[in-house]
């Protein structure tokens, strides 16, 4: 059985007609521009292959050719290139990057403005964000009073992420954690476990309050015991040690590396994973790293196609278009690797 066929874009009909990526554009758009004369055996040997591949342009994305810049800026309030293997922000990036050559247009990383405190900010005086047509935002938690700005000032914009009303709506392509979350939930009381814990922040930027309330939410529905253990400040251990005491027999990590330490930890005590404690994560690694040895039962972010339909809203935001869901919320994919189980009859305490 054959995958779904591959999208034909701009750049794969000029390496099939051996012209420029601009021409082919340009005979997309009917017309000559810029002085630029297309003779009539190129024209035809372009719209000949067009014809053969079955391409068709988005009608967004040539809307978005007529601005003056075509350009697309990338604001990070993190670094999006970190030195260790995980790269979180990896896979957002060539879904934004797809996604941009699909729309004919380019990427522009903004990091004129310094970093301040440990991070950037949009408004900057040494910014460069006019230069860009709109912004696709980047980053674990945005700043409130830049997101406010943007809703009120401009220019277009999209976050990758869920965000709160910054004095309006924002616009953003986000993950559905509560869903996701509560499905993890629903399967730990159906395999029988009653006493559930949460390990991490559950508060802060939106994408751990939405983990936090599927995790109550479906806690709650369920008839489930469930804590909450911050582990800001405190060991694996001795997170584990408040777990056990508790008589949970089922871990919902915030982090991978939190349910790494755990696992760890849990083992070092004699405990058998999953039959003793049952550990499942909220975040996977990107597939394409390989981070780490260890491997959870949990769901994997759509990260991928966050950021190439960030930049689909962008796209029709630029233009003036019709956005019927400029607020969008992707689902998750159920990752296993076997480490929610039913419970032993007698767990095993301190």
């Amino acid at each position: 059985m054959t995958g779904p066929r591959k999208r034909v874009t701009q750049q794969d009909i000029a390496r099939m007609t051996g012209v420029s990526q601009a021409t082919v554009s340009l005979v997309l758009n009917g017309r000559d521009t810029d002085g630029v004369r297309i003779a009539p055996e190129t024209r035809d040997r372009v719209l000949r292959v067009i014809e053969e591949t079955g391409y068709v342009a988005d009608p967004i994305a040539r809307r978005l050719l007529s601005q003056q810049n075509r350009i697309i800026g990338v604001f990070t309030y993190e670094a999006v290139f970190p030195a260790e293997g995980s790269d979180f922000y990896r896979p957002f990036l060539m879904g934004i990057e797809q996604q941009a050559e699909r729309a004919g247009c380019d990427l522009l990383l903004l990091t004129s403005a310094p970093v301040t405190d440990g991070r950037r900010h949009i408004f900057h005086k040494e910014s460069r964000i006019r230069l860009a047509d709109g912004l696709i935002l980047l980053g674990r938690s945005l700043d409130p009073d830049d997101l406010s700005r943007l809703v009120t000032e401009g220019p277009p914009f999209v976050s990758v992420g869920r965000r709160d009303d910054a004095g309006g709506p924002v616009p953003y392509v986000g993950a559905d954690y509560p869903t996701a979350v509560t499905a993890l939930v629903r399967r730990a009381a159906d395999l029988g476990h009653r006493r559930i814990g949460y390990v991490g922040l559950g508060a802060g930027p939106e994408s751990y309050a939405d983990r936090m309330a599927g995790f109550r939410t479906a806690s709650r529905d369920a008839g489930l015991t469930a804590v909450h253990e911050n582990p800001a400040g405190r060991g694996p251990r001795e997170v584990l040690d408040a777990l056990l005491g508790a008589g949970i027999t089922a871990v919902f990590a915030e982090e991978h590396a939190d349910a790494a330490a755990l696992a760890t930890a849990a083992e070092e005590r004699g405990l058998t994973l999953p039959g003793d404690l049952s550990i499942v994560t909220m975040v996977q690694p990107p597939r394409e790293t390989g981070v780490g040895d260890r491997e959870f039962t949990g769901f994997a972010i759509p990260r991928q196609q966050m950021g190439a339909e960030a930049l689909q809203v962008l796209s029709a935001l630029v233009v003036g278009a019709s956005e019927p869901r400029p607020q969008r919320l992707l689902p998750c994919e159920p990752v296993e690797h076997g480490t929610l189980a039913a419970p032993t009859a007698q767990p095993k305490g301190l």
